[in-house]
């Protein structure tokens, strides 16, 4: 045995399943349930791409318009757990189906709303169906992945939500000026529906020792004190990254003297930064858990000091911009297996959690920024080094 593992890795987090040789390839299973995640990180998003037509469509402003993003965060907060207690006695299988009919119904809905009200609760219900999603593919995926190679494939999983912001969110918004707002709804409605007969023949059944849970095992995971300061891991990574993120298109624009035209390419750069840190975070979490959590967050607090000096720089900004997507969400699917784990006999509820928790982190880290920026500190000083290049 070596003593290796012993000094880079704190007790109990080793074992000896860990040290065992990651497989080449992984199962064809990983890779449908990254499409389901596409399909989630895809609708969460694109009505922020959609909001002038929806509102003009609607009769509303853009602000209450945008209560249609901000209701799906809520519903992803406290749907992730209720929804994974509810369903847990069901196949996962079966979970993962259900969660996905619901999803292309609710998109149905949206696609058909001629008023706001209905809308909204479509939202709210297509978040908990989302939810529910996300856990039950988390927990499948590590599973049969094995030890050996579960970060890899949750990073594989999550990626399918990263690559939403490549290339879902602005396919969504580009579509919407051709067809109408409602023509993406009909889209993901009908590739919903698709990923349900993917799921109900790629998906294998559980285990036998799926029967042997119990909504009083789950909740034993909640003593866990590593459990704990994974979810608080995953809040305030995220919550630091998307406080940013949230305000990027002013940055860009008004501090680095960017033209509006090109955010759009900015964040696409994002988005591939970030689907690079997934799985490359995966990859690297199978063999050095805690190296890659540290490096990244400390690569991220490097990397958002060096955006507050250098905001009045187009071309830098532009490239730590790239650099936070890699670095700032690369350590989450090693967050993601570290919870499983640590959750013991109850990795459905552990994975609700983080799903949970990064919306969280997500919704206090863009709330605590936007309260930043109408306090008396407002946006920091350009340094006087960039004062030329932000003149322009």
């Amino acid at each position: 045995m070596s003593t290796r593992g012993g000094v880079l890795h704190a007790p109990g987090d080793v074992r000896v399943e860990d040290r065992e040789r990651p497989p080449t390839r992984l199962p064809l299973v990983v890779y449908v349930l990254a499409l389901g995640t596409f399909l989630m990180g895809t609708t969460e998003f694109v009505v922020a791409g959609l909001l002038p037509e929806m509102a003009g469509d609607l009769r509303g402003s853009v602000a209450r318009t945008g209560l249609l993003i901000t209701v799906f965060a809520v519903g992803m907060i406290v749907g992730a757990p209720l929804t994974a207690m509810l369903t847990l006695r069901l196949p996962r299988r079966l979970t993962l189906v259900l969660a996905l009919g619901v999803f292309a119904a609710g998109h149905v809905i949206v696609a058909l709303g001629s008023s706001f009200a209905p809308l909204l609760a479509a939202r709210f219900l297509t978040a908990l169906a989302t939810g529910a999603f996300w856990a039950a593919a988390n927990v499948v995926a590590a599973r049969i992945a094995g030890p050996a190679a579960s970060s890899r494939a949750l990073g594989v999983v999550g990626s399918g939500a990263m690559l939403a912001h490549v290339v879902g969110v602005p396919l969504g918004a580009f579509a919407g000026q051709l067809a109408g707002w409602r023509g993406p709804f009909w889209a993901l409605a009908v590739l919903g529906a698709a990923a349900m007969g993917l799921i109900a023949r790629h998906v294998p059944h559980d285990g036998p020792d799926h029967q042997a849970v119990s909504i009083r095992s789950e909740l034993s995971a909640l003593r866990s004190g590593r459990l704990w300061l994974v979810l608080a891991a995953c809040a305030t990574t995220t919550g630091g990254v998307l406080s940013t993120y949230t305000y990027i298109s002013p940055l860009l624009t008004d501090r680095a003297g960017l033209a509006a035209g090109l955010v759009s390419l900015v964040l696409i750069g994002f988005g591939a930064g970030a689907l690079a840190g997934f799985l490359v975070g995966g990859r690297l979490g199978d063999v050095r858990p805690h190296a890659t959590t540290t490096m990244a967050a400390a690569a991220t607090t490097v990397i958002l000091l060096a955006i507050c000096l250098l905001s009045g720089f187009a071309a830098p900004t532009v490239v730590l911009v790239a650099l936070l997507g890699l670095f700032g969400l690369g350590a989450n699917p090693v967050l993601i297996s570290r919870a499983v784990r640590f959750a013991g006999q109850a990795p459905t509820l552990g994975s609700a959690l983080t799903v949970s928790a990064f919306n969280f982190g997500t919704a206090a880290g863009s709330w605590g920024a936007g309260l930043a920026l109408d306090s008396t500190l407002g946006a920091p000083p350009v340094p006087p080094w960039s004062a030329p290049s932000s003149a322009h």
